[in-house]
C-alpha cells in the first residue's frame, strides 16, 4: 500500500504530468505534489495553496522529517495513541503516527518513514531517528 497524492485526472494522463509509476520498491513510500509554477511542495491537494496553480507533478519523498506538533488521543481507541504533524524534508506537512510512547514524542524530534500506511487508520507511520540517543540523555 502507498499514499498517492495524484488526482484522477493526473492518473489518467500518466507521465505527461510527471506522475511516478510506483513499483514494488516504492510500496512503502509517500508521494507528494510539487507545483510546476512556483515549486511549492504539498500533500493531497488539487490546487497549489500559494499560487493556486493546477499543474502539479507527483514526486517521491525521501521519507525523513521533523515532528512539528504531536497530540495524545484517547478517544475511539483502546489505548492512548499519538497523532503528529510531520514536516517532511521536501517541505510538505503530513499527518501520521510516530511509534513509541505517546507522551515521548516532542516537537523537533527527527523521524523517518516506517510504513506508508497504518493498517487501521490509513496514515503514515514514522519512527524516531534519534531514539537511541534520547534514551541516554
Amino acid at each position: 500500500m502507498y499514499h498517492h497524492s495524484g488526482s484522477a485526472a493526473q492518473q489518467a494522463t500518466g507521465s505527461a504530468t510527471g506522475l511516478l509509476d510506483p513499483g514494488p520498491r516504492d510500496s512503502e513510500a509517500i508521494f507528494f505534489q510539487r507545483c510546476t509554477w512556483c515549486g511549492t511542495a504539498m500533500y493531497h491537494r488539487l490546487l497549489c495553496p500559494v499560487c493556486r496553480g493546477s499543474e502539479l507533478r507527483t514526486e517521491r519523498s525521501e521519507g525523513t522529517g521533523t515532528v512539528r506538533h504531536s497530540s495524545v488521543v484517547h478517544r475511539n481507541t483502546p489505548a492512548a495513541r499519538n497523532v503528529s504533524l510531520v514536516e517532511m524534508a521536501e517541505g510538505f506537512v503530513v499527518r501520521g503516527r510516530v511509534m513509541g510512547p505517546p507522551i515521548g514524542i516532542h516537537s523537533g524530534d527527527r523521524v523517518r518513514l516506517s510504513t506508508a500506511q497504518d493498517p487501521v487508520r490509513g496514515e503514515p507511520v514514522f519512527q524516531l531517528v534519534d531514539e537511541a540517543f534520547r534514551a541516554w540523555t
